[in-house]
């Protein structure tokens, strides 16, 4: 089994994974020696790796690094970023040209015109797969990017040939609440200020965290969209992950025709910060399979 280990707890308050902030129920071929620093990389603003492309509404920025077979990454929402991808990007980038996108409405990305939906994002996603590459890709996401890598699948199943979901079961309305109030949305602390720097379209954040709440309270994530995934799937969770129960992850693992689970023991929803070491154990072997 997995050894747990503690991670650095100041990096949980800045996942942007937390996609309910409160809730009605609790919700290569080598191993390196642990996460790495990338400290000195401005993941999510760096000149020498960024680029722009545009879809029907909006300029969707996004990052290449490494040489190699195609993987796309996708961070978590809201509070979420390229950044908290830096581990995956350092440890992938010797083997893959990795492609880590930041979604609409977060980092550098512009929020657009059109209403939130996974197809909206996924059609993101596949623009900028069309413009890097010709060849499918692997898929790896976190939370709210796992949604949109399992819409991508479904929806261009000829471009995505593996997928990795992080933190991301069966979603039916109701099963969660997503308030997005309190010290962790105060606009002038040193978190969002950071942020918000980056943002095209900074005077929009709150109509657009407005826009998200109605769209997490409501959509779905169940059998019609998990039957339509026929790629060879990768789901993993932290055993005490409160945004998405383990009982909702082993759901999604049932309906998915080809499928894999790994549950990291004694981790919350941002496991891969929690416990990098056992995520990468994880799932190295479904990457060289």
């Amino acid at each position: 089994k997995s050894v747990y280990m503690k991670g650095p707890l100041f990096l949980l308050i800045m996942a942007c994974s937390m996609t309910i902030i409160r809730a009605q129920a609790p919700l290569s071929s080598s191993i390196k020696p642990g996460p790495t620093s990338h400290l000195a990389i401005p993941y999510g603003n760096n000149p020498a790796a960024g680029k722009y492309v545009q879809t029907t509404d909006a300029k969707i920025y996004y990052e290449t690094y490494g040489k190699g077979q195609p993987i796309v990454l996708l961070h978590g929402g809201i509070m979420g970023a390229i950044e908290e991808m830096g581990d995956f990007i350092e440890q992938l980038q010797d083997s893959y040209y990795v492609i880590v996108i930041a979604s609409r409405g977060h980092g550098k990305s512009e929020i657009g015109k059109l209403p939130i939906t996974y197809e909206a994002k996924a059609n993101d996603i596949i623009r900028v797969i069309e413009t890097e590459t010709t060849d499918s890709v692997t898929l790896l996401g976190f939370s709210d990017g796992a949604y949109t890598a399992y819409k991508v699948a479904s929806l261009a199943p000829n471009r995505v040939k593996k997928l990795i979901a992080i933190g991301a079961g069966e979603q039916i309305p109701g099963l969660r609440k997503v308030v997005f109030s309190g010290e962790a949305f105060d606009l002038e602390n040193e978190f969002w200020k950071k942020r918000t720097a980056l943002m095209p379209e900074p005077d929009r954040i709150k109509s657009f965290w407005a826009s998200m709440e109605q769209f997490y309270n409501t959509m779905s994530a169940s059998k019609a969209l998990f039957k339509s995934i026929h790629c060879p799937v990768l789901l993993m969770a932290g055993e005490n992950d409160q945004n998405a129960p383990l009982h909702t992850v082993i759901n999604a693992y049932h309906m998915i025709p080809n499928s894999q689970l790994s549950i990291i023991p004694h981790a919350g929803h941002v496991v891969f910060l929690e416990n990098f070491p056992a995520v990468w154990t994880s799932l190295v072997p479904f990457l060289n399979n």
